[in-house]
């Protein structure tokens, strides 16, 4: 490898491209390039840029290039799990992204462009497992997120305007140093407990270890008196059951 140069990784021509090429569930097709070993973005795969899903996650991607903005037509971009440490502009050009998966990189709040926030279709935004120490509060601006991941960060505090997203149901910022999530202090046992007992005799023990034994031991019959005793039964006198009088007016209770 020459000395300054990053991994290569596995070359992708066309035709694998080409044949990774599936329809999804949903009738969309997915161009499925994860866990190949890819470390550059292959431009070859411009020949398939009408894709609706692109799958690159996975890999040794250290940055996406501008190109990216010739899938216009994408909904679903999953690059989760790669190196890359930036985003690049052009990512605000796709418009029709509903789903961005970027979980597991190396992404820095530098690396995050404003353009993300011209993702107003975007409904899942996975940010999860990346180098962030600050969120920017212009994602107030994705109205339509429903999912937010934000776990494994850095992160110390979260924006107003990303906590009052008017869609979100689900938001994940689990495992950060943010204050509300600091670890309460353990409350102090104000009540004496008993951690050793000993049994001794009265006639071993000396005149004022007796009298404490004894006050010890009036106070707790006084405690015991005080203590309230099961229940009796409740008793009502004044009411009848149908079944004791039925046989003097079976006609008033039976149903005509």
């Amino acid at each position: 490898m020459p000395k300054g140069k990053g991994p290569q990784g596995k070359r992708i021509t066309l035709k694998v491209a080409k044949n990774s090429v599936r329809v999804a569930f949903n009738g969309r097709r997915r161009l499925d390039l994860s866990k190949m070993g890819i470390a550059v973005f292959p431009k070859c795969i411009l020949e398939l840029a009408d894709v609706e899903e692109l799958d690159l996650s996975r890999n040794m991607l250290r940055k996406i290039p501008a190109i990216i903005e010739k899938f216009q037509n994408l909904m679903w971009l999953d690059l989760h799990s790669n190196q890359l440490d930036e985003l690049p502009p052009e990512i605000g050009t796709l418009r029709n992204l509903t789903y961005l998966n970027l979980c597991n990189n190396k992404l820095t709040t530098k690396g995050l462009p404003e353009e993300l926030t011209l993702l107003k279709n975007l409904r899942t935004l996975n940010l999860g497992l990346n180098c962030l120490e600050t969120i920017p509060t212009t994602l107030g601006n994705l109205r339509e997120l429903i999912e937010l991941g934000l776990f494994d960060n850095s992160l110390t505090l979260i924006p107003k305007s990303v906590k009052k997203l008017p869609k979100i149901e689900r938001m994940n910022v689990k495992r950060n140093p943010l204050p509300e999530f600091a670890k309460e202090e353990e409350p102090i046992d104000t009540i004496k407990r008993i951690e050793s007992l000993y049994l001794v005799e009265k006639k071993d023990l000396c005149s004022s270890c007796l009298e404490t034994c004894q006050g010890e031991r009036d106070e707790l019959h006084k405690l015991e008196d005080m203590t309230p005793g099961p229940s009796e039964k409740p008793s009502f006198p004044s009411l009848t059951t149908p079944n004791s009088t039925a046989i003097d007016n079976q006609e008033e209770w039976r149903m005509k």
